[in-house]
């Protein structure tokens, strides 16, 4: 098998593709077919996006971390250090509200783990079944155990402030300061630091990685003049490409479907680019089909959970 992609490098991508999803659908831009003359336009615009994306970033963190300071100050019984850390994480949430006032999720926080199993497809089908054996026996504890084995994934946890009602809360704490209700204010504060939103993005590493395969492939498909070498390397890539995906579902990313889909894409795949053979288009389909293995992976990912 051809060396896996690289974690870092993967980490970083996934990262800065999730910080697009921050934004709300009025910042987003189409980047397809625009013109050269456009160019310099279009980086002023990207630029500006990206400037809007961290500055929303940064006043939802600072939000929460004066919610804290606030908390932290009502714990000290000292009420006016309290009321003028709550104003300024309501000045901070007002100035998100300001920028996009249909904006329903603020992030304040991304955290990036990477989960990679060390073993090859074999030794994953016999875990699944010792597994299976288990949960047969009752053996729910031990099958618990085991399946946290079972992982070949990024997952992007995004911690997120709900601003339909956050910034009521901060009020509320506040007004119960006024009215010397320490205890009663301290509740609050802590029941709105318990409700962030907390969404997962689940990047299966072995799907990402056939698809890194599979565009190197199309661009050797679409070659009307390859050498000798050339075939041989688009061969390696479509096997290598199969291989993680018989690994992806080996680990259960995706349904039986979604695989026989893409398999069946492979298969034609190989068939039109025999013998030297090019083309346009080819991917198309297994490109959607790949998609939607990703999206099945997602179903159970735990978006909208609560901070605790």
């Amino acid at each position: 098998m051809m060396k896996r992609l690289n974690v870092a490098a993967l980490v970083m991508t996934a990262t800065l593709a999730l910080m697009v999803v921050f934004v709300s659908p009025s910042l987003a831009s189409d980047t397809k077919d625009t013109p050269a003359a456009d160019k310099d336009l279009e980086k002023v615009q990207q630029d500006q996006t990206a400037e809007k994306r961290k500055a929303l970033f940064e006043e939802a963190t600072t939000a929460i971390r004066e919610t804290k300071n606030a908390l932290k100050a009502l714990d000290e019984k000292q009420a006016k250090e309290a009321l003028a850390a709550l104003e300024r994480a309501s000045g901070k949430l007002t100035i998100i509200l300001g920028r996009e006032p249909e904006l329903a999720l603020a992030p304040s926080d991304v955290n990036v783990v990477t989960y990679d199993i060390l073993a090859d497809i074999e030794a994953v089908k016999a875990l699944r079944e010792e597994i299976e054996d288990a949960l047969d026996d009752g053996r729910v504890q031990q099958a618990r155990r085991l399946i946290r084995n079972l992982a070949s994934e990024t997952v992007i946890s995004v911690t997120n402030i709900p601003l339909a009602t956050y910034p009521d809360a901060i009020k509320k704490a506040a007004k119960l300061i006024d009215e010397e209700k320490m205890d009663e204010a301290k509740k609050e504060l802590q029941l709105a630091l318990n409700t962030l939103v907390v969404t997962d993005t689940i990047i299966p590493l072995p799907v990402t990685t056939a698809e890194k395969y599979l565009k190197e492939a199309e661009t050797l498909t679409e070659k009307g003049d390859r050498s000798k070498e050339e075939n041989e390397r688009l061969a390696d890539l479509l096997k290598d490409a199969r291989t993680e995906l018989e690994f992806a579902q080996a680990l259960g990313y995706g349904s039986k479907k979604d695989f026989k889909n893409l398999y069946k894409q492979l298969d034609q795949i190989e068939d039109k680019t025999k013998g030297g053979k090019s083309g346009s288009g080819f991917f198309d389909k297994i490109k959607g089909y790949l998609k939607d293995t990703v999206e099945s992976s997602q179903k159970e990912s735990g978006n909208g959970n609560t901070k605790e």
